[in-house]
């Protein structure tokens, strides 16, 4: 995955553990490459926004 987002392993697994948020872009490509549902996106940022 971290391969196909073009981002280093370190910086997936961070994102992967909610240590990081991902940049705007990587955010993107995260929705293309995992074909993600507009509710599936709206809960994830939900989550993002209630920590």
């Amino acid at each position: 995955m971290a391969h196909k987002l073009d981002i280093s392993l370190r910086q997936y697994a961070r994102i992967d553990k909610e240590e990081d948020l991902p940049r705007r872009d990587v955010l993107r490509e995260m929705i293309k490459v995992l074909d993600l549902s507009d509710d599936e996106i709206g809960k994830y940022i939900r989550d993002i926004v209630n920590r």
